[in-house]
């Protein structure tokens, strides 16, 4: 009877198991990390195409087309009709949309999903199974259905070459199709690609629309373009898109039927199932146009067909920073009264880098047709040495997942090549301006893979947004150019790290001379950081201080004084180079490190000691006056005199605790603050911070980066019980740049695994479920911090380049390893094997004259 009692507890003891293990199960991703996407995990996948700062389309797991953002601003969800189809003759149901099945949230829930969506393709018939998978910058899709005799395949793609930002740049993308015989016999089929002009300008979107006169489609060699001309009063209307195919046998028809309702699709859908269509290269006002590419297959042959687009909107009315001016007196003094058309309204309104590069389409179309295969070629070189990698699949996910940020409309690039960002990207417009100093902070990938974009940031920080006396404003003004009055605080954690981003610059460039020539600007910044946040040098920032996270936190704190002895660190650096007197710098250094490693220490992790008397500071009531909706209401002030300012953290243990550190170790500054009080800084925010599952967490404030039964880490806990009423906003929610840096920080530190926990709690919130794979949002889409990702790579291997020495640093956490490097002249490979250093450029090349291991200087052969 015993041995029964005991199988039947075992029984039921292995039934939960059995069906908590099927519960745990149902809450994960079908989607392992750094592989394809299927099923329900391709329902939210949207992979950017273009050029960094010349806006983008984006390719769905579908196969669809959508975010289309190519007028200098993002149109997220702008989901415009073109579609490509293939027609199989002989076949029932032989013709198909080459696309997968229409997602289950597109259908309703929409805007105009109650009226049918009748402006979309959702109707047509379309492949039954999809798979997706990302080598970035290239994404391949493969189509498979029962009632075509072929393999179809989908590879869309942008160029992208480190080190060549102007050929990244290009306002360009592709889709290459490819179909295969399958079938024991010769096959007849026909490709087809239409879009409706979604180049004009929509007035209205009621019922039918109504747009802006002068849009019209022309033909081009075997593909057309849509155009929408300028407008008197409205230059930045003019936007011309180009659609064309490689195959000399392209047909072009122009032609769409002209009537009501949805004539023009009934009978191109009639052409392309019956093989009826035919050429016509004179525009008629239709409002498409479409492609279409017989061919035959014998049977096991292929074919690939491309499918080139390039688009040219030379102008916008996006001003940032500045005073507004009048747009009609700005085209009276530059353009043509009578169409509204300009040739260059750069200083007054951001005009593209391309723009200045090409004067038209017609050169942007010449360009991408004449490099096409040298673009790819070197494109793919770059994507073969990041896949190399030996590295976990969900850092190497991490990590390509956001470069395409930099395909996205968060990154513009002005005329004369200089970088400008968003924070992120609202559905339509650039979400908080200016390149945000203390957001870009995190952003790792620009500084390795494009060195010179990276820089012309630090140009704007110290030449035009700073002022005499050394105050930034911490977002820049568009079109990049001083301006008047610095009303507003600046930002301690944003112009301190862009003083180490200075030196970092420096060491990734080599180039003394940049250095030298922006020197006496970083100094002036130095010497304003001391004297407005702590005039009493303490080595401490005592002064409110303004930061990432929109207030001042009162008194010393971990976070921001971390980012002080880093800056410090810096200008220690940068001055021995330019034997400049130093001794005051190691002074406040010597200070701080006391002070953060006893008074800002609390055994576990570094906090806040909030302060407000004996300040140089007005009181806080009164300071609030410029700052971001503060709001001292009478309770506020009650609730001031008892715990101190509104939006601190106190004794919290905060994720970005000494982040002033990682950015030190990513510009290679090492152990400003003591090693094993850092590491125990970020064991206690892994410990403390980490949450498997968000489903009982109180957040009042922005719930959508991760809740329910989603994990992540929190940006700040109070494990002591100790919580502050009103803590600093934001302090509640989970961001993946700061996943990525603590994950990061905790690498290096030698804590791999609680780093990969981190990373794959983040990526599994991105799994194409719910959220895009391919847009970690924050303060809105293809939020710039989430570049912290890149991090992850230096923090696994300790791989450091320094162009100045010509050194090569590899402190690896993970024993032998291959890994991708970028530096200012090549990219390859580089890792251990065998515990030995290895080195494999291949494109450009980058100059080695010593290595070091772990600390220690080794042979350098590596051109043996």
């Amino acid at each position: 009877m015993k041995n029964k009692n005991h199988a039947l507890l075992l029984a039921i003891l292995l039934a939960l198991i059995s069906y908590n293990m099927k519960s745990y199960a149902e809450k994960e991703s079908g989607h392992n990390f750094n592989e394809s996407y299927t099923g329900e995990n391709l329902d939210r996948i949207a992979f950017p195409i273009g050029g960094i700062g010349a806006g983008m389309f984006c390719l769905e797991g579908t196969g669809a087309i959508s975010h289309m953002s190519v007028r200098n601003q993002p149109d997220i969800f702008n989901e415009p009709f073109m579609m490509a189809a293939i027609a199989v003759k002989g076949y029932k149901n032989g013709a198909k949309v080459l696309e997968g099945p229409v997602p289950g949230w597109k259908i309703f829930g929409n805007p105009r999903t109650g009226n049918g969506a009748r402006s979309k393709n959702y109707g047509f018939p379309r492949f039954e199974g999809v798979n997706f998978k990302t080598r970035f910058p290239f994404a391949d899709i493969e189509l498979k259905d029962s009632d075509i005799p072929l393999n179809v395949s989908l590879t869309g793609w942008s160029p992208f070459i480190p080190t060549d930002e102007d050929n990244s740049s290009l306002p360009v993308g592709a889709l290459e199709y490819k179909f295969k015989n399958t079938s024991n016999k010769r096959i007849e089929a026909c490709f087809s690609y239409h879009a409706q002009n979604f180049m004009r300008i929509e007035i209205t979107k009621e019922w039918g629309g109504q747009y802006e006169s002068g849009d019209s489609i022309s033909a081009i060699s075997n593909g057309f373009l849509l155009k929408q001309e300028c407008k008197p009063d409205k230059p930045h209307y003019k936007g011309d898109f180009a659609i064309m195919c490689d195959d000399s046998k392209t047909i072009t028809d122009l032609s769409w039927f002209r009537g009501g309702w949805v004539d023009s699709r009934t009978i191109f859908w009639k052409d392309i199932s019956e093989f009826t269509f035919k050429e016509d290269t004179k525009s008629n006002g239709a409002p498409g146009a479409s492609l279409y590419v017989p061919f035959e297959l014998e049977p096991g042959e292929e074919k690939i067909i491309k499918v080139m687009m390039a688009w040219y909107v030379p102008h916008s009315d996006i001003r940032s920073g500045l005073p507004p001016v009048d747009m009609k007196t700005e085209i009276a003094k530059n353009c043509d009264p009578s169409t509204g058309c300009c040739s260059d309204l750069s200083n007054t309104y951001y005009e593209p880098w391309y723009s200045g590069r090409f004067t038209s389409i017609e050169e942007v179309i010449k360009y991408w047709r004449q490099n096409y295969y040298e673009l790819r070629n070197k494109s793919e070189l770059f994507s073969k040495a990041f896949y190399s990698s030996t590295l976990p699949p969900e850092v190497i996910e991490a990590v390509a997942a956001n470069l395409t940020i930099l395909k996205s409309p968060t990154v513009l690039r002005q005329k004369d090549g200089k970088l400008w960002g968003w924070e992120g990207c609202r559905d339509a417009a650039g979400c908080c301006p200016g390149s945000c100093t203390h957001v870009w902070n995190y952003a790792q990938a620009i500084p390795n893979l494009f060195p010179a974009l990276e820089r012309s940031l630090r140009e704007t920080e110290f030449e035009v947004s700073q002022n005499e006396e050394g105050h930034q404003n911490f977002r820049a003004s568009l079109p990049i150019s001083p301006v008047e009055g610095h009303n507003f605080h600046a930002a301690a954690d944003g112009q301190l790290g862009g003083i180490m981003k200075a030196y970092r610059e420096w060491r990734i460039s080599g180039n003394d001379e940049w250095m030298k020539k922006l020197y006496p600007y970083v100094k002036r910044s130095m010497d304003y950081c001391i004297q407005d946040w702590d005039p009493r040098h303490t080595g401490t920032l005592e002064e409110p201080h303004h930061n990432t996270y929109d207030i001042e936190f009162w008194g010393p704190d971990g976070m921001c004084t971390s980012f002080y002895l880093g800056a410090l660190s810096a200008m220690i650096e940068m001055g021995k180079s330019m034997d400049d007197d130093i001794s005051f710098y190691e002074e406040l250094l010597n200070k701080g490190k006391k002070t953060i490693e006893n008074d800002l220490f609390n055994g576990e992790y570094f906090i806040q000691k909030i302060k407000i008397d004996g300040l140089t500071a007005k009181d806080p009531v009164a300071e609030s006056k410029i700052g971001i909706m503060m709001n001292y209401s009478p309770e506020a002030i009650e609730l001031l005199q008892k715990e101190g300012p509104k939006y601190q953290y106190g004794n919290g243990c905060l994720s970005d605790g000494i982040l002033g550190a990682w950015i030190g170790e990513m510009a290679g500054l090492k152990n400003i603050v003591d090693k094993n009080k850092v590491k125990s800084h970020l064991v206690s925010v892994h410990k403390y911070n980490l949450k498997n599952d968000l489903t009982d967490h109180v957040n009042p404030q922005r719930p959508t980066y991760a809740v329910g039964d989603e994990g992540g880490l929190l940006l700040c806990t109070w494990p002591h019980g100790d919580n502050l009423t009103l803590p600093f906003v934001y302090s509640n929610e989970v961001w993946t740049g700061i996943e990525y840096q603590v994950a990061s920080h905790l690498m290096f530190m030698g804590e791999v695994e609680k780093g990969l926990e981190i990373v794959r709690e983040a990526r599994k919130r991105y799994d194409g479920r719910i959220r895009n794979p391919f847009n970690e949002f924050e303060c809105g889409h293809w939020y710039a911090r989430a570049m912290a990702s890149y991090g992850l790579l230096q923090g696994l291997t300790g791989v450091h380049y320094d162009a100045v020495d010509q050194i090569l640093y590899v402190d690896s956490q993970i024993g032998d390893f291959t890994s991708f490097l970028s530096t200012e002249t090549g990219f390859g490979n580089v890792g251990l094997k065998g515990g030995k250093p290895f080195l494999n450029i291949v494109y450009g090349y980058v100059d080695v004259n010593k290595i070091i291991v772990s600390g220690v200087e080794v042979p350098n052969n590596l051109n043996d």
